[in-house]
């Protein structure tokens, strides 16, 4: 179990082999979001295992003044990075949930411009792009249940 910042718990990654079969999409309810920014850190802890949001493979984008409001910007496993990959290192797991090997990736960031949620990135810090995982520490970090995870129809 990791904690963070303020001792909330936080799951540890979920291994490709441990993911549970029956797939979850990730779920934004733009009205709850209040742009604390929580979600970003537990999944770049999560993930990363650095307190660093920039490392996060979810975004949220202020709407001020007008209308006032935060979106979030989730992965939403459609495969398009996948689609892309010269190297073919971006594959779907058995639950549905596209992942990175590292191992084949050739940073050649076709799948970030491929993103169409603009949510698969590279930072200062790796040149292998970051994406999400399905760990799902966005989802109980929320204060306010601005992401949640439902089950993909079918």
């Amino acid at each position: 179990m990791i904690t963070a910042p303020g001792g909330n718990p936080l799951s540890d990654p979920v291994k490709p082999e441990e993911k549970e079969k029956k797939m979850t999409i990730l779920t934004a309810i733009h009205a709850n979001c209040s742009g604390c920014g929580t979600c970003r850190l537990a999944c770049a802890i999560a993930n990363r295992r650095e307190v660093n949001p920039a490392l996060a493979a979810l975004c949220i984008d202020a709407r001020f003044p007008e209308p006032g409001d935060y979106r979030i910007r989730l992965c939403d496993q459609c495969g398009a990075c996948a689609a892309v990959c010269p190297a073919e290192a971006i594959k779907a797991d058995d639950g549905g949930v596209y992942r990175i090997d590292e191992a084949i990736c050739t940073g050649c960031l076709e799948c970030v411009e491929a993103c169409p949620e603009g949510v698969v990135a590279v930072t200062r810090s790796t040149s292998i792009p970051i994406k999400c995982t399905g760990c799902l520490a966005c989802v109980e970090v929320c204060p306010r249940d601005a992401i949640q995870a439902l089950p993909a129809a079918g």
